[in-house]
């Protein structure tokens, strides 16, 4: 099933994106954006950009809840192990980072946000991580 199909399946494929990041938590290890699209069986066309507006709404849920970007870890292969671009213009609209997303600071900003989302979601069960967290 891919994101092609009724726009009714969104919610369900947001909540299987959750349950599939929080798997990557728990092993501690980042995955491709290209790994969690076939993952997840999207379908082109624009696989990638289905991914990240989904990814995107994640962290609009994790800003809202004041919990950890769980979509800080999932990283591009081509920026060496970086998020992509629209993760950090994300982060900023959310009022969450200020820095350059292609300096020293991006490394910095994801590298604590990598392990928060870790020490945040590794243990997580559904529906008990929704309340905010000091991280």
């Amino acid at each position: 099933m891919g994101l092609n199909t009724p726009a009714s399946n969104a919610p369900d494929l947001t909540e299987r994106l959750r349950a599939q990041l929080r798997r990557v938590a728990q092993r501690g290890v980042p995955i491709t954006y290209q790994e969690l699209a076939q993952s997840l069986g999207l379908e082109p066309p624009n696989t990638i950009h289905q991914l990240t507006s989904l990814l995107e709404a994640l962290m609009e849920e994790d800003a809202t809840a004041e919990r950890p970007f769980i979509a800080a870890l999932v990283v591009s292969k081509a920026r060496r192990g970086l998020p992509a671009l629209g993760f950090f213009d994300c982060a900023r609209r959310l009022g969450r980072c200020d820095g350059d997303d292609g300096d020293v600071e991006a490394w910095a900003y994801h590298a604590q946000e990598f392990a928060a989302a870790v020490a945040y979601w590794r243990d997580a069960e559904p529906g008990t991580r929704d309340r905010p967290h000091d991280y």
